[in-house]
């Protein structure tokens, strides 16, 4: 070629010198004619020579230009055709124009043309109506990154298999560590003799180091109720599909020796950070033995997301109150150290949340400090507003009941808050408070959540005890002697325990009937709470007509939905649920309704076979083993039960169900 364009070059040369010659040649002709014609005849056979010379020229010229055309073309050919790149044209209605054959072989058939994109691939459809510029596809066994030219509707894949699985190999051999923690062992083996206690170190370790090996991890005892576990993401995988199946082990093992213990598992992953995964780890163990052990957290860091596998049985009931007495008296040198103290539950208060808060308040009074109950008076809802009136004419309690914007203006660094039977800060009265004080203290009965108050001061979350109302009654029983309770006060924390418990039939122990008692030694009247549980009768068939809509799902789980057109308050839903358990064959319930803010509620209750808690918390809920709800926006009552169906079969199918 540049050879060629040399050539042209000269030929424009030339012709510029022949027009100088036949400019002289006029003027030697005018002096001297016979040797301009001499001359002329010469030029004139020079310039037949040179237009020779360029008509061979121009024919090698386009000869060339002729075989290069056919060669670029030949070669457009072979790349669109021959190729390792796939090349789809497709039409308005997603159909395949065009493909070439690297595409064509992706397939049994013999051409892709006429068939719909989402033949090849279902997700190519949706990427393109998304108008994805890139994205990634699974073929067969092959990944390909796809380019996509949507003026053209034209589609390019490259294959990134080999890539991609570079890629899973790095991801599958990131670090994961691991804390194994065995629930209550000192309590169990404290009373053991060593012959006992040896044996049940033993047959747990065994368990443990046989699961180890068989899983391909390295593990290693720390203490005598710890273990470390070191695997990686590949290994974490295969744990999770078989949904931490060493845990069934070690409960089968130990209620064969009628021994209640059970393993809590903390799991951090998702970092390539040693002192990263070791934080997460013993977060996750936290977050395990707050909502009650016999469970398995798993932190990642790289989604932010918790996993949770396990919970299958309620907590265990601990027998000393060597707990209860260190919180007490931490929460009185707390109470002493601050201003003043403002006490808070959740939104639309329980008869257990506003139980609690009034202990906490004789608790505040008890150390000579002003406390202050916060509660919204047009957040009651009708099953404790008879409680609210009874409080609201008591002369000696009312005035300590305060508005969540009186509260706000009441706070400083130097007023101490007290949440009670909640730890999520979006549930709370007025979470503002949280950044306005300057120490908080949990006191809540509820499994933990993910979501979580960020740095309280002082936690006593005891997933084992019946409601937060008993939790504070222990508190109250290890405050100064001065202390002392009213008829009313006592009666509230009493109700809150009966409530919680239906009457004394669920989660409830040894210790809820001790507190019970003490509180029914202070004054508290039972008619009284028989008076605040009383039920409106327009309410109560409501509610029937509520359990009439009920069908059942797997023969043993009663579903219930509200009528499309009337809203129902979250008590009377939980009332509902609650009373479907006591029909004959029904191991869990669930009630689905509108609620008035207008998002869609639902309320679930078992017996305890069955964990409505992790149901709940895929559902973005919360709340117990045999006790949980949650609340949905943006859905619908048709809508929201078939993904409840869909959890339900998840749970049994997946291995979470007895």
């Amino acid at each position: 070629m540049p050879n060629l364009l040399n050539k042209l070059e000269n030929g424009k040369h030339i012709l510029v010198i022949y027009i100088i010659s036949f400019f002289m040649l006029g003027l030697l002709i005018y002096f001297n004619w016979i040797i301009g014609l001499v001359l002329a005849v010469l030029i004139g056979l020079s310039f037949y020579y040179s237009m020779v010379k360029e008509r061979e020229r121009q024919d090698e010229t386009e000869a060339y230009i002729s075989t290069l055309s056919y060669r670029v073309k030949k070669v457009g050919e072979e790349a669109l055709l021959g190729m390792p790149i796939g090349i789809l044209l497709y039409s308005e209605e997603l159909e395949v124009e065009w493909a070439n054959p690297f595409m064509n072989d992706l397939t049994d058939e013999e051409t892709l043309v006429g068939d719909k994109i989402d033949s090849l691939q279902e997700d190519i459809s949706t990427y393109i109506k998304e108008d994805k510029d890139t994205f990634l596809v699974r073929i067969q066994d092959y990944v390909f990154e796809v380019f996509h030219k949507k003026e053209d509707r034209l589609l390019y894949f490259f294959d990134r298999t080999e890539k991609e699985q570079f890629k899973l190999l790095y991801y599958n051999q990131h670090p994961v560590l691991g804390t194994i923690y065995l629930d209550n062992y000192d309590e169990i083996t404290q009373n053991m003799d060593d012959t006992a206690r040896s044996q049940i170190n033993s047959e747990v370790t065994s368990i443990l180091n046989d699961w180890s090996h068989k899983n391909d991890f390295f593990l290693k005892r720390t203490s005598q109720e710890r273990f470390l576990a070191v695997m990686n993401r590949e290994i974490l995988n295969k744990l999770e599909e078989t949904k931490f199946e060493i845990l069934d082990e070690v409960r089968e093992l130990i209620t064969d020796k009628n021994v209640p213990l059970t393993l809590s598992i903390g799991i951090g992953s998702g970092s390539t950070e040693l002192p990263l995964l070791g934080t997460l780890t013993q977060s996750s163990l936290d977050l395990a033995l707050g909502r009650g052990g016999d469970q398995v957290v798993i932190k990642d860091e790289e989604t932010g997301k918790v996993r949770f596998y396990g919970g299958k049985t309620n907590p265990m009931e601990k027998r000393t109150r060597v707990r209860a007495r260190v919180i007490s008296h931490a929460l009185k040198e707390l109470v002493k150290e601050s201003e003043h103290v403002l006490i808070m539950g959740h939104k639309s208060p329980d008869m257990d949340a506003i139980g609690a808060a009034i202990g906490v308040l004789k608790i505040a009074q008890a150390n000579d400090k002003q406390g202050y109950v916060v509660l919204d008076e047009n957040d009651i809802d009708q099953s404790v507003q008879r409680l609210a009136e009874e409080i609201k004419n008591d002369e000696n309690l009312s005035p300590y009941f305060i508005s969540p914007d009186t509260a706000l203006d009441l706070a400083s660094k130097n007023t101490l808050l007290v949440v009670v039977d909640t730890h999520k800060p979006s549930l709370m009265q007025e979470e503002k408070l949280l950044q306005k004080t300057g120490h908080l203290v949990i006191i809540d009965h509820h499994r933990r959540s993910e979501e979580f108050i960020e740095n309280p001061t002082l936690v006593y979350m005891e997933p084992y005890a019946s409601s937060t109302a008993e939790l504070v009654t222990e508190l109250l029983e290890y405050q100064p002697s001065t202390l002392s309770l009213s008829m009313l006060e006592s009666t509230a924390l009493l109700a809150g325990i009966i409530v919680d418990t239906k009457s004394f039939t669920l989660r409830t122990g040894s210790r809820t009937f001790d507190a019970a008692s003490y509180l029914r030694s202070k004054g508290a009247d039972t008619v009284l709470v028989q008076k605040f549980l009383k039920q409106d009768l327009n309410l109560f068939i409501k509610r029937s007509r509520l359990i009439e809509n009920t069908n059942l799902y797997r023969d043993n789980i009663a579903i219930s939905i509200g009528n499309q057109n009337e809203t129902y308050s979250p008590v009377l839903i939980a009332q509902a649920a609650d009373m479907l358990l006591t029909m004959t064959g029904i191991e869990a319930s669930f009630v689905i309704s509108k609620r008035k803010d207008g998002r869609i509620g639902i309320s679930a209750r078992s017996l305890g076979k069955i964990n409505v808690q992790v149901m709940m918390e895929k559902m973005n809920g919360g709340g117990h083993l045999t006790n949980a709800a949650t609340q949905l926006e943006e859905t619908t009552l048709q809508d929201t039960e078939e993904w409840l169906k869909k959890i339900i079969d998840e749970y049994f199918e997946g291995g979470d169900g007895e």
